[in-house]
């Protein structure tokens, strides 16, 4: 009870956060799961991948996940977050986030824009 009491406030003070902060945060996990692929670095780049995503991996993730031919990333040039869920442009690449507990996952990368028609991602869970 004690611990519930003490985890709470925590909790709901998490979910307060702003918009732009909650921007930022997806915005610096799009960017660290990119540079981890750049670095070839799988295990970090795996680690930043939603459940989801990185099922959709072929195995070992560590591995595969730095065949995709992601690029290096660009700076943030915006990241809006709706809800549950992110959308993040780095230069002309796009990364789709969601918030999961420990944080912001990457549920789709190395997206580009069709106009009207949805994104075509190369990692998508």
């Amino acid at each position: 009870m004690r611990l519930t009491m003490l985890v709470l406030p925590v909790l709901l003070l998490a979910g307060c956060a702003s918009v732009d902060e909650r921007s930022s945060a997806a915005g610096e996990t799009a960017e660290r799961f990119l540079q981890a692929v750049a670095d070839g670095d799988g295990e970090a780049a795996c680690g930043a991948l939603a459940p989801e995503t990185e099922a959709e991996i072929d195995a070992p993730c560590a591995e595969s996940i730095l065949d995709e031919a992601l690029p290096a990333p660009s700076p943030v040039t915006d990241a809006e977050v709706y809800g549950q869920r992110a959308l993040v442009r780095l230069g002309a690449e796009t990364v789709f986030l969601a918030v999961f507990p420990d944080g912001w996952r990457v549920v789709a990368a190395g997206c580009t824009s069709r106009g009207e028609r949805p994104y075509d991602c190369r990692i998508e869970g």
